[in-house]
């Protein structure tokens, strides 16, 4: 008899975990590269190193082969992810360097916040990159824990090509400085942040999580811990992605050793395509055209794979356009969260991320392509992409540099509106503009509507539109209270070009 009650219990116990389980609302897992080119991921067609793990990630999940960025450079493509918001609505543009004046302002809803809505435990852990002023870091922005660097890895002192501009790099914990980081700290990051991560599944494996992994690889300066150094024929850069892809396998590990492999959702994807001039030290875009800091293919498409077993079906491929700002209204729902109140971007695709037969795309807008300050560059529909006059950076067919030193950038322009047919032409090299007049027409007239919304300096000379919204803002005083952290000694003169 006594045998038989605790058999009772323990099956009780049992129903009461899986109930428990199965009315659960999915954890959230986002791994989010830096400068990682279309081209860099096996399933992508990588050369000179190979990602098994990401590899089975897109098996077992969905490949996104048409995967957008918000935008084309760091902080940019950063706040859309988290935001839902093309980056310029909410004044966040470029990236911002040490002791910027703006940031994400705290009047803008996250996607940490919106899972703080529903109970969720979260965390970041690595490059945040949305303002380093106490104000602007995570744990103001809905994340409860938070380690890592607060901009880009090049923007400090031993940087060959702009370090005597930049103060040393602080690494933090919270939203205090631990210490500054040195080379040491560079070549074990991606080993720290994956160790963070694999601790912070284990820990919340009871609750709901979001966990926001933004590794500051592979941007340049490369770096690599000994482990990784040497192990692929591609050199650095391969040993860079290599490291970066048994950090997929690692967290992907704690996420089924733990139980948690059904109710999770893991998306991996980057924040703009390959700095190119930076040769071997960069990565590959190809077959799309031109690469980091440009409104083309090869900036602003991604390589981007999602997991959830039984959610999303495995081992298939989707070619319909989407981007970085869907994320969050397509997770609100997903978690039964309200929209933030203020106007947002992004729009639920979730019948495309889970393969549902006829799922289109619900932007009746296209998507708008913005670049520098407030610069519409172009604008998308399925296929059809139409750009407009603007200037651009491109490396006009000659290589990269060697070693983490780059080459140099020529200087392009458009004069007139070129139209591609991506579905043909992924690598843009037909114009199709005068043999589809019509496309062209109604490409045009949604511009329009990006120019009355969100302005355009090059053809309203504003930086603003009717819906443009300011991002948060230091004081006089707090800028100056941040410079003096970050050069106690006072910033140094910079270095005059030769």
């Amino acid at each position: 008899m006594k045998f038989s009650r605790i058999a009772l219990v323990l099956s009780l116990v049992f129903a009461a975990l899986i109930a428990s389980a199965e009315d659960r609302p999915p954890n959230v897992v986002i791994i989010f590269t830096d400068d990682q080119g279309y081209e860099d991921v096996g399933v992508f067609g990588a050369k000179g190193f190979e990602t098994p793990h990401l590899d089975k990630m897109a098996a077992e999940g969905r490949k996104f082969t048409h995967w957008y960025a918000a935008q084309a450079v760091c902080s940019a493509s950063r706040t859309g992810l988290l935001t839902g918001c093309y980056p310029n609505r909410i004044g966040m543009h470029g990236a911002l360097g040490p002791g910027s004046r703006t940031g994400l302002n705290s009047d803008e809803m996250t996607l940490a916040e919106v899972f703080k809505t529903k109970g969720y435990a979260t965390a970041a852990f690595g490059k945040w990159h949305l303002g380093d002023h106490k104000k602007f870091l995570p744990l103001q922005h809905g994340f409860d824990e938070y380690f890592g660097i607060p901009y880009s890895n090049d923007m400090w002192p031993k940087h060959p090509t702009s370090g005597a501009n930049f103060p040393p790099l602080p690494l933090f914990d919270g939203n205090e400085r631990l210490r500054i980081a040195d080379e040491g700290d560079q070549k074990m990051m991606t080993t720290w942040l994956t160790t963070k991560a694999v601790d912070f599944i284990n820990r919340k494996k009871h609750k709901p999580f979001f966990l926001y992994v933004p590794h500051p690889q592979p941007h340049v300066p490369l770096y690599v811990s000994d482990r990784f150094a040497g192990t692929t024929e591609r050199g650095l850069y391969g040993d860079v992605i290599a490291e970066i892809d048994w950090s997929v396998g690692e967290i992907l590990n704690a996420i089924k050793t733990n139980g948690l492999d059904d109710n999770t959702l893991v998306i991996f994807t980057s924040d703009n395509g390959p700095w190119l001039s930076y040769g071997t030290h960069g990565g590959s875009a190809l077959p799309l055209r031109e690469g980091k800091g440009t409104a083309w293919e090869g900036g602003m498409r991604e390589p981007c794979i999602m997991r959830w077993p039984g959610k999303i079906p495995a081992g298939t491929i989707c070619d319909t356009p989407a981007m970085n700002i869907d994320l969050l209204p397509t997770i609100a729902n997903l978690i039964d969260a309200d929209l933030p109140e203020k106007t947002i971007d992004g729009l639920d695709i979730w019948p495309i991320l889970a393969g549902e037969e006829g799922a289109t795309n619900p932007h009746k807008d296209g998507y708008w392509f913005y670049y520098k300050r407030n610069e519409l560059h172009a604008v998308s529909e399925g296929k059809w992409k139409l750009y407009f006059p603007h200037q651009y950076r491109t490396m006009a067919g000659k290589p990269g540099g060697n070693d983490g030193t780059p080459n140099s950038y020529a200087s392009a322009k458009l004069t007139e509106p070129e139209l591609y047919n991506l579905a043909d032409d992924m690598s843009e090299t037909k114009n199709v503009a005068a043999e589809h007049p019509e496309v062209v027409k109604s490409l045009l007239a949604k511009a329009k509507i990006a120019r009355v919304e969100l302005g355009d300096k090059l053809t309203t000379n504003s930086d603003k539109g009717a819906g443009s919204r300011s991002p948060g803002l230091l004081t006089d005083q707090e800028v100056a209270d941040l410079m003096k952290i970050h050069w106690p000694n006072g910033k140094p003169a910079k270095k005059k070009k030769k």
